[in-house]
């Protein structure tokens, strides 16, 4: 088996489009482009290229290469993990959960560049950035590589108080998000909705690029007051979510054109971005001068680009 990058990271450290968020140094890559966390379906499309490998299976050995990632390491991280069979891979917001056989939980969260790499047997020797390794009972390998280190690990008897996950809301894809949940959430908020979707207590897994997008998909303006959004506005927005996320999932991901999916094709819903990072440029259906108007707009969040429609977004 070829190595199968699934995460953030195969070297090339650039954004998907290579324009949008200002530059910043990185020690081990140098000077490289703003790389944006991992979304809802950068995370689903992760679990399930491990669920396609690790459930049925047994670690027959597990090797953490340093005592901690952006956290400690769980203590005997690696004992606690050998010899157990994983039962299922899930994911909750944007962290893997590898349900084990005693009731384990291991969870796991990519941070910036944070990859699984699916091998079979070692090809290479450990790279620096190869932190932990695990090795199932059919000779798959899967190293986690972060050379960032912003990732982090943890083992866990139940997932739903975990301190990572207790407080965050309901997973935009699942039952509990509807529209009058939604409106509920919103209501009386005086932060943007920009903000609010942002919030993993409102709706847990969306980031940055996502918002922007369902934003555009229902017409709303990101500046806008939460709490000002009318019952029929909330109506387009949740299905919109839903909508963007189905897409983004079906095309493997999008955060950076290094993402990849579990086949080894590299994530392409980036190239369907209608606003996000495409400051200047005409937004699908575009009947307005661009000359005139300078096109998809781009601002400044709480520190985060938005990108939106200053015509079609009210």
């Amino acid at each position: 088996m070829a190595q199968i990058f699934i995460g953030h990271d195969r070297g090339r450290l650039s954004h998907a489009r290579g324009r949008g968020e200002p530059g910043v140094f990185d020690s081990v890559q140098g000077f490289r482009q703003h790389r944006p966390m991992p979304e809802l379906p950068e995370v689903e499309t992760v679990a399930r290229g491990l669920a396609a490998v690790w459930p049925g299976h047994r670690f027959i050995r597990v090797e953490a290469r340093r005592p901690d990632l952006r956290k400690p390491l769980p203590a005997d991280f690696a004992a606690r993990l050998t010899g157990r069979r994983v039962e299922s891979v899930g994911r909750r917001a944007k962290y893997l959960l590898v349900h084990l056989d005693d009731g384990l939980t291991l969870l796991g969260h990519l941070g910036m560049s944070g990859a699984m790499v699916i091998s079979k047997g070692r090809n290479e020797p450990p790279g620096p950035h190869d932190h932990v390794e695990f090795v199932s009972d059919d000779g798959t390998m899967v190293t986690y590589r972060d050379p960032r280190r912003f990732g982090l690990m943890d083992l866990t008897l139940d997932p739903s108080t975990h301190p990572l996950l207790a407080h965050l809301g309901p997973e935009p894809l699942g039952p509990d998000f509807h529209e009058k949940a939604l409106a509920q959430t919103l209501d009386g908020k005086g932060a943007s909705i920009k903000a609010a979707l942002l919030d993993q207590n409102v709706v847990a897994g969306l980031g940055n690029i996502y918002v922007s997008e369902s934003l555009f998909l229902s017409g709303i303006d990101p500046t806008r007051a939460a709490g000002s959004l009318k019952p029929r506005e909330i109506n387009k927005l949740v299905p919109a979510i839903r909508a963007v996320l189905e897409r983004a999932i079906a095309a493997g991901g999008s955060s950076l054109k290094d993402h990849v999916q579990p086949n080894g094709e590299l994530g392409y819903f980036q190239h369907s971005f209608t606003v996000y990072d495409r400051a200047g440029e005409a937004c699908p259906g575009c009947d307005c001068d661009i000359a005139r108007t300078g096109g998809i707009q781009r601002i400044v969040q709480s520190g985060r680009s938005t990108f939106y429609c200053a015509k079609k977004q009210r």
